[in-house]
């Protein structure tokens, strides 16, 4: 579980059992002897990327510490309908306990981990990065950054604390790019801080205002038709990074990396994904 704060997923697992457990699986407990042990499987049900088995494991042991859990994949792994991911055996009651969290969790990270997948395949061959956003659900972007990095895409900025990114907004309320960009610098300078620019331009006019005040590390082009960004591209001339953003679909995103941008960050990759279809069944 690479770059997960061990803090950070105690908390998830604390408050999501909290949240669907409270005072007692009631249900269990009417109906399912204390000392009745179990084993249930998880069945694939549609083809993809596996993703958040490492964190389901954690959550069956977080449940009840003696469960026996036979795996049969790895996260990162294609998958296919009928394939069989992993056996758990210990206390029924404690498997219907962790079986909606288990599922919740790798049914949306596995969905997460196919798109990032499929927007990784569709531009394999050029020199190009897909992107995530920030556009996830709130408390578990740690989650969802975690499967876009199964699917093979890579992770842009975690928050607004650990990278500038100047927006249309912070432009508009600024007054300008070239005072939005100035006014960056004057203030990493006073707080003493080192971190990576972005700039966002929404046309050319802004494109050109951009390249000439310089001081930033890469430039977005957001909305930018294909034939435009061509025509960017060619007037950045390799001074900075470039990124396009905005609407890029799993149609488009290879025309569009071939315009020769350096990455293409897709928010669809956490807002827009179909969770893949799992099932945990009595075995």
């Amino acid at each position: 579980m690479n770059k997960i704060d061990p803090k950070e997923l105690q908390q998830f697992l604390e408050k999501s059992l909290d949240e669907d457990v409270k005072d007692g699986d009631h249900t269990s407990l009417a109906c399912v002897p204390h000392t009745a042990m179990g084993k249930a499987k998880l069945l694939v049900k549609a083809d993809g990327i596996l993703a958040g088995l490492e964190i389901a494991k954690k959550i069956f042991m977080y449940v009840d510490p003696d469960f026996r859990i036979e795996v049969y994949f790895n996260d990162g792994d294609s998958i296919k309908y009928g394939d069989i991911v992993f056996e758990v055996i210990g206390k029924s009651q404690s498997i219907l306990k962790a079986e909606r969290l288990v599922l919740n969790t790798m049914q949306r990270m596995s969905g997460i981990a196919t798109m990032s997948s499929q927007f990784v395949q569709a531009v394999k061959g050029l020199n190009v990065k897909i992107l995530d956003t920030r556009k996830t659900t709130p408390m578990l972007r740690f989650l969802e950054k975690l499967a876009v990095r199964t699917g093979g895409a890579t992770n842009y900025r975690t928050g607004l604390y650990d990278r500038i990114m100047i927006k249309d907004n912070h432009v508009d309320f600024c007054g300008s790019v070239t005072k939005a960009v100035l006014k960056t610098h004057e203030y990493l300078k006073e707080k003493q801080l080192d971190l990576e620019i972005t700039l966002e331009v929404r046309n050319m006019e802004e494109l050109k205002e951009a390249i000439e005040v310089g001081q930033i590390g890469r430039i977005m082009l957001d909305n930018f038709d294909v034939n435009t960004m061509i025509e960017a591209v060619k007037l950045i001339n390799k001074q900075f990074e470039v990124e396009a953003s905005g609407g890029i679909t799993m149609e488009t995103v290879r025309e569009y990396a071939e315009t020769g941008v350096d990455f293409i960050s897709v928010g669809a990759l956490t807002h827009s994904y179909k969770s893949l279809d799992l099932s945990l069944k009595k075995n």
